[in-house]
């Protein structure tokens, strides 16, 4: 409770006791004066026209404005440290934060007021939403040119050997020479839905349509593709229309089937989709060999990667990254947890309406 009371609020009872403690000393004392010089000097009270104070009552005059002035000292004392100490403590960390200490935090006081002890724990969470910002900034930014290095490197290599007439311009090369290109595109557009996402600028288009059509059309596309690596499809389709964006819902499954198809064991992934108290969900599952569940809770941040040992490559780490944007745009939400096949579940929930 005393955390919880505001500072006017202990201000003006702490100024209240001052007062009561002052009132009450100058009380009893007086009391105790008069009692003692009623038993010792009876004959000081003979002369009622004499309003000049006595020796004994100089004393006690100045001693109580002494122990009262001491009183007050030591009790606004008291009261400015509880204040100022955890605001000292904030406006000092903000000078180093201001230098470039992002590391630098308020110390809390034992004593502050609720106020000022809520304002050090403000602070300090704020100076660590910053460092963390400042973190993942410098690791997007190593992220970013490192994923971007290695088509440009590619592109750049092959150029110059065409050019140098190490590589013959032919249409295989050309080929291989667009498919690096289109793939330098899909990482960059990875990257600005990504970014729109965090933003909160990732826009959508709306229109009903049904999940079983968009995953039958995306399936018609990716069916060869997972059939080759091994992957027998089973679906499990809902009749029913939502509001969703078509093309975001067709990208972000096919991200999910490209997950699977570099990360799983080959065998069967189930496809399937539901609504239920106005809740849509797309799942997509396999039979191994699952996710760690330490992973399982950052599968879905941007650039972080499975075990890259499983498959040819590791990918950019985006595409499941985009899954989230993507139903974090519709409203709801992605996450990964155990199958009953085996492997890992993948679902995006998002409302119907």
């Amino acid at each position: 409770m005393k955390l919880n009371a505001g500072i006017s609020r202990q201000i003006s009872l702490s100024m209240a006791l001052v007062v009561l403690g002052v009132i009450l000393l100058v009380q009893v004392s007086s009391y105790a004066l008069y009692a003692w010089m009623l038993r010792t000097a009876p004959e000081s009270f003979n002369d009622p026209y004499d309003l000049w104070p006595s020796k004994e009552e100089l004393y006690w005059l100045v001693a109580t404005t002494i122990i009262s002035v001491a009183i007050a000292v030591i009790a606004a004392g008291k009261l400015s440290r509880r204040i100022l100490a955890p605001l000292n403590s904030v406006a000092e960390s903000l000078r180093q934060i201001a230098q470039g200490n992002l590391a630098a935090r308020a110390l809390p006081y034992h004593q502050a007021m609720g106020e000022a002890a809520q304002l050090v724990s403000d602070f300090n969470l704020m100076a660590e939403r910053l460092q963390h910002m400042e973190r993942e900034r410098v690791f997007w930014n190593a992220a970013i040119a490192h994923e971007l290095r290695t088509p440009v490197t590619i592109l750049r290599g092959r150029l110059q050997g065409i050019t140098e007439g190490v590589f013959v311009p032919d249409q295989a090369q050309f080929e291989s020479l667009l498919a690096h290109v289109e793939g330098l595109g899909r990482l960059i557009e990875d990257l600005r839905m990504v970014a729109l996402a965090d933003s909160g600028h990732l826009g959508l288009l709306r229109v009903e349509a049904s999940l079983a059509s968009e995953a039958l059309t995306v399936l018609h596309l990716a069916e060869p593709m997972l059939r080759s690596a091994g992957f027998q499809l089973q679906l499990q389709l809902g009749p029913e229309q939502v509001m969703c964006d078509p093309m975001r819902i067709r990208q972000a499954l096919l991200a999910l089937l490209e997950n699977v198809r570099k990360h799983a064991t080959p065998g069967v992934v189930r496809i399937s989709s539901s609504v239920s108290d106005g809740v849509c969900r797309l799942c997509v599952e396999d039979q191994g060999p699952g996710i760690d569940a330490a992973l399982a809770q950052h599968v879905f941040d941007a650039f972080q990667r499975g075990d890259p040992s499983r498959s040819g490559t590791g990918g950019s780490g985006l595409g499941l990254a985009v899954v989230k944007a993507i139903a974090i745009a519709h409203g709801g939400q992605a996450s990964c947890r155990p199958s009953t096949l085996g492997g890992a579940l993948f679902e995006i929930r998002f409302p119907q309406q």
